[in-house]
């Protein structure tokens, strides 16, 4: 598959905003995958990346990104930088990206690949993610790409009045992308899809000794 049909299959599945579908087609995916993969790149699927981790599936970028309903203006909060795919995205569409990444090693590549597109409205954070970054808050959007099995307080309160929280929640293995929006210090939260993530490591996430399946 080429970009060219990924576009099409994502506006089939509903992708409508054509900033989010003009990014994806901006944005060469290969460059944040293994050499050997770079035949899927264009696939839409997850794919596998270093420490263990994983690129989102396309269209799940695309969805996060398009709920967040994004005008240019707006600073986004990242938690999970991981390839930086979705960080590129972001980047394309909103005024400034704070990304977080726990694992050093992984924010070194994704920055390194962020900085060869001349990306520079990003802020590269290590550490936990699961706390935010009270430093650049508050957030018209926080986007997080691990899944927790509530959502931390830190992002609820680091959150903009009229701002969006897009966040993967359940267990380890089945889990629900949400939708929180942050009205009159009050949260209303819509399920958009059934997902999958890597868990969200960290003090208001799960923890390496965490059983539950």
């Amino acid at each position: 598959m080429n970009v060219n049909e990924l576009i099409e299959e994502l506006r089939n599945s509903g992708i409508h905003q054509e900033s989010v579908l003009q990014a994806i087609q901006d944005i060469p995916r290969e460059l944040f995958i293994e050499k050997e993969l770079e035949d899927l790149a264009y696939e839409n699927r997850a794919l596998p990346i270093e420490s263990q981790q994983t690129i989102s599936q396309p269209y799940i970028v695309a969805l996060m990104t398009q709920t967040l309903n994004l005008k240019g203006t707006e600073k986004i909060l990242e938690i999970g930088t991981g390839s930086g795919y979705q960080t590129a995205i972001l980047s394309k569409l909103c005024r400034t990206v704070v990304t977080i990444e726990r694992i050093p090693q992984l924010l070194s590549t994704a920055k390194n690949n962020l900085e060869s597109l001349r990306f520079s409205n990003i802020i590269y954070v290590s550490g936990d993610g699961t706390l935010g970054y009270e430093k650049e808050a508050p957030y018209d959007g926080i986007i997080v790409t691990a899944a927790t099995p509530t959502v931390p307080d830190s992002f609820l309160s680091q959150l903009k009045e009229n701002g969006r929280l897009v966040i993967p929640v359940g267990t380890r293995k089945n889990q629900s992308l949400e939708l929180w929006i942050k009205r009159d210090g009050e949260f209303r939260v819509t399920e958009l899809c059934p997902c999958r993530f890597v868990p969200l490591i960290g003090q208001q996430g799960w923890n390496d000794l965490n059983q539950d399946v």
